[in-house]
């Protein structure tokens, strides 16, 4: 007689969750960090504030960031000048640009894994889709879906809002349903652009400085799981241990997206 365990036992998985593939995808418009003081300056018309450019100019030459690449192009925003403004209301605007380009973004990233997995992304079990950049019903992950032609079966999980930690959060889920169902390949996909987060300098509000120094825009894909077939699959890393801790009293502590979008109206 089968037990319960033995069952349970049947539906998991031997080892540990591995990487199988890995896949980035970028923006065609890219700009030199150490141009970008002025080309961000010039598109944002605030060439003006001397004073502020040169303080920028210091935190992008010790920001150790060589290269940006950005969706956002001279041509876009001159067609959208609203999101060169400070705090100009524009949250429509963006939000029509980030539905659209976010899946198309980690459509070319996912698709460069598969490419490197070379399975049939039929194959593909689960879906992981994590963003910080807009929030749309249905959401990124049936848009992927759909432009990757995956199964309509498949299983998926979106993570919007996850901030800097969301790839980890996303590893951490694939690791469990990687190792908790067998035969489960979990694909997994961050992107984003920092559409949400552009606006011109402030004087008053230089915290705003440091986001247009580090963020810029991009995707990844991994392909995840667990018992590799030795003849056709590659395991490029083995995913070990997950977790995440809840620091009390820091639920403001960093200046996000949401608070953003707020003032932007």
């Amino acid at each position: 007689m089968v037990t319960v365990e033995e069952v349970r036992r049947a539906e998991r998985a031997m080892g540990p969750a591995t990487i199988l593939a890995i896949g980035t995808a970028t923006p065609l418009n890219c700009v030199n960090q150490s141009t970008y003081p002025d080309y961000f300056f010039r598109v944002t018309k605030s060439e003006h504030k001397t004073e502020l450019k040169e303080k920028f100019k210091r935190m992008c030459d010790a920001s150790m960031i060589k290269k940006r690449y950005l969706h956002l192009t001279e041509e876009i925003l001159k067609e959208n000048p609203s999101i060169c403004e400070h705090m100009e209301p524009s949250f429509d605007t963006r939000q029509n640009i980030v539905i659209v380009e976010i899946p198309k973004l980690g459509q070319e990233a996912s698709q460069k894994a598969i490419n490197e997995w070379g399975q049939s992304k039929f194959k593909i079990t689960h879906l992981i889709f994590c963003t910080t950049s807009g929030v749309d019903m249905p959401g990124a992950d049936y848009q992927l879906t759909k432009l990757l032609e995956l199964s309509p079966s498949i299983k998926r999980f979106m993570l919007y809002q996850q901030g800097c930690y969301g790839g980890g959060a996303a590893l951490r889920l694939a690791k469990d349903l990687a190792e908790n169902n067998k035969d489960a390949r979990v694909l997994v996909v961050c992107a984003e652009i920092a559409v949400q987060t552009f606006h011109g300098p402030s004087d008053t509000e230089l915290e705003g400085l440091v986001g247009q120094v580090l963020f810029a825009d991009g995707a990844a894909a991994v392909i995840i799981g667990s018992d590799p077939i030795l003849e056709v699959e590659r395991s490029l890393f083995e995913l070990v241990y997950a977790t995440q801790t809840l620091l009390p009293n820091t639920g403001y502590a960093v200046y996000g997206t949401t608070l953003l979008l707020e003032k932007l109206g």
